[in-house]
């Protein structure tokens, strides 16, 4: 394998997983019924964030702009990583997210409204705290963003 292609197959990988968990959200929400909190839909907009940057960097033959979209995973990645963790911690624990950080920003952006499948936020944080597989769903979320993160610096170093 010629070593100049792992970082963009790196960033192409990170951007199939963010796609992947987002893909699997959206199943648990219409086919097993997992309403989304504002925290969790917030955790979708930041997954596809770091697709769209890890595929810019992962087309690019450009070694400069790969590091770039590397880097810039690392911010969105631990904003993610923030959010789950605020969600399992915080927002889990509360009856309303109404208002929230997590709820102005979905509405703020208008996607709840643009692409309500996706995006709407259809229940309370206390409503959406659910397990999967023993873990609260988002800490494979926060697991994910950890990940993404470390992708990120790799395909962000110098040598690889």
């Amino acid at each position: 394998m010629n070593l100049r292609n792992r970082p963009r197959l790196l960033l192409a990988a990170s951007a199939l997983a963010c796609v992947a968990a987002v893909g699997a959200a959206l199943v648990a929400q219409h086919h097993f019924g997992m309403q989304p909190c504002p925290w969790c839909v917030l955790q979708r907009v930041i997954f596809l964030l770091i697709a769209v940057v890890a595929i810019i960097g992962a087309l690019s033959r450009s070694r400069p702009v790969q590091r770039a979209a590397g880097l810039l995973m690392l911010p969105l990645a631990a904003a993610g990583a923030a959010s789950a963790l605020y969600q399992n911690l915080v927002a889990a624990k509360s009856l309303s997210c109404n208002l929230t950080l997590a709820d102005k920003i979905i509405s703020g952006l208008g996607l709840d409204a643009r692409w309500p499948e996706v995006f709407e936020v259809r229940s309370s944080c206390a409503d959406a705290a659910v397990d999967l597989f023993g873990l609260p769903f988002e800490f494979w979320a926060l697991g994910l963003f950890i990940a993404l993160a470390a992708a990120g610096l790799l395909a962000a170093r110098r040598r690889f």
